[in-house]
């Protein structure tokens, strides 16, 4: 008796179709699995055995084959467990015949319960591009699968569901389609609450207005982590083909809630200092997402920076520059997008009262130099805006007067990413900080003084190409901001000023 039915794996964030074939035939008693399984795809024999019992169903006294195609596809995890539970009852004619187009994917526990597994969402846009019709899911995953329309999704919690389902006992209804409610951006860390540093703060503004990187350095308690971690309350929204595209990365990672099947906000991720590179990039046997790829469409935010492994840093400067991370194992190669944000804070020497203005620093310059030359120069090189944190002064603090909220400062980002997404029309670009080289000219046209200017700064800083690039990016988003078409003399000006602290503080006579 042969029967086949259609499942989903996944390999990183690829999914791909899998057919289910089994051959119940005469001979010894036996259950194989072939088609490179890996152990917990093995172990479903157990489970499913279990399963049928607790189902009043004997398990076949034959010899049975599964065969997981394309054979020559590694499979992992416990996704094929329905599949292969449907197959051995389609075989064994315990059930009406499932059409082909449909698709099963989920867990099967002892007692016959169907378990959440991770990476729904993309297996489930897969199945609507290959013209699977419904997909059934387990019952925690289904809200997960419904965000995606123009196909079916059936919610199953056991096995008897489906059993009574195929028989035409007990027919199962197609979930509702998830539509995301509207975000709500009454964050609970307003800018409002940061007393002074207004410059900080317009720094700030103008790196979420362009999607630039930014490093704040300063001496302790002057507000870098507080300016950090308001960040989010003043992001652009997602857009819809956005928030799949990160909701698909945190579903392979586990980290999406029954509730809440799709990010509409951006990440905000915050590591430890004492993170791995494997951590931070991604890695494993089957590489997972990391930090820089869980904060895709985000923000990544390390606090301390100097205190990170420089090698583990150092990974960092690729995924910048190409927004995607290539993990090669001998199981295959993965590539996860990695379209982030990225801001740094540090002090500027280990007591951390270098160049203070009040405070006496107790390091040498031995001391000093090691600690910034924990921060490369080509990485330094990738931060658009360098921000010195100052000291916050007793009038600022003790102010009554009330500082511009984070919802006033967001308006003005929207406005300037409204300007972009009308320039990036019909290109991949979504934002300033993603210009390419070859877009760079006409994306940043400039006038006489702002050529003159630029060409000043060149010299007199010894720029680098990357430097002149961000340094125009970040003069296209000042001139964004200020609702101008072309680049001016003033705006060159103001993007200049955020790349002098590598001169300070990273410079021969430090």
């Amino acid at each position: 008796m042969y029967a086949k039915i259609n499942s989903l794996g996944l390999f990183g964030l690829n999914a791909f179709p899998v057919d289910v074939e089994i051959d119940i035939s005469r001979g010894s008693p036996q259950f194989d699995i072939v088609g490179l399984p890996d152990a917990t795809v093995r172990e479903s024999r157990e489970r499913i055995r279990s399963a049928l019992r607790s189902c009043c169903i004997d398990f076949p006294v034959a010899s049975v084959m599964i065969n997981l195609a394309p054979a020559d596809t590694k499979k992992s995890g416990s996704v094929h467990d329905m599949a292969i539970f449907m197959a051995l009852l389609k075989a064994m004619r315990m059930i009406d015949d499932p059409a082909d187009e449909y698709s099963f994917i989920g867990e099967v526990s002892l007692n016959g319960d169907i378990r959440p597994i991770n990476g729904v969402l993309p297996m489930v846009m897969l199945a609507r591009e290959t013209g699977i019709k419904a997909v059934f899911v387990p019952a925690d995953n289904a809200k997960e699968a419904s965000v995606i329309s123009g196909i079916d999704i059936y919610a199953v919690s056991n096995g008897e569901q489906l059993i009574r389902h195929f028989r035409g006992q007990e027919l199962l209804t197609p979930c509702e389609h998830f539509a995301p409610p509207e975000t709500a951006y009454n964050e609970t860390l307003d800018f409002a609450d940061v007393r002074g540093q207004q410059s900080a703060k317009k720094a700030l503004e103008i790196a979420a207005a362009g999607g630039h990187n930014a490093l704040l350095i300063g001496s302790p308690g002057s507000g870098k982590s507080m300016l950090a971690k308001r960040m989010p309350s003043i992001l652009p929204p997602l857009t819809f083909d956005e928030a799949l595209e990160t909701t698909k990365i945190h579903s392979i990672s586990g980290l999406l809630s029954p509730d809440n099947p799709i990010i509409t906000k951006r990440p905000f991720r915050s590591p430890h200092h004492t993170i791995s590179s494997a951590g931070l990039a991604g890695g494993g046997t089957i590489p997972h997402p990391g930090e820089v790829s869980l904060a895709h469409n985000g923000l990544l935010f390390l606090d301390e920076l100097a205190e990170f492994d420089r090698r583990t840093l150092e990974i960092l400067r690729q995924p910048l520059e190409d927004r995607k991370v290539t993990i090669a194992r001998a199981s295959g190669t993965i590539t996860y997008p990695c379209t982030i944000m990225l801001i740094g804070a540090m002090n500027p020497c280990p007591c951390g009262y270098f160049g203070h203005p009040k405070r006496k620093c107790i390091c040498n310059h031995k001391k000093v130099v090691n600690y910034l030359s924990k921060i490369s120069g080509p990485l330094l090189d990738r931060f658009d805006l360098h921000i010195e944190v100052a000291p916050v002064e007793f009038e600022d603090l003790s102010s009554e007067a009330k500082e511009e909220s984070s919802a006033d400062i967001r308006k003005r980002v929207i406005e300037a990413r409204k300007i972009q997404e009308e320039r990036f029309r019909n290109t991949s670009i979504t934002c300033n900080a993603l210009i390419t080289p070859d877009k760079l000219q006409e994306m940043c046209p400039m006038d006489d003084g702002a050529v003159k200017l630029m060409k000043n700064v060149f010299d007199r800083l010894g720029l680098s190409a990357r430097a002149y690039d961000r340094i125009l990016k970040v003069a296209r988003t000042i001139a964004d901001i200020n609702g101008c078409e072309v680049i001016s003399k003033q705006h060159v000006a103001a993007a200049a000023q955020y790349r002098s602290l590598d001169r300070k503080y990273w410079s021969e006579d430090t």
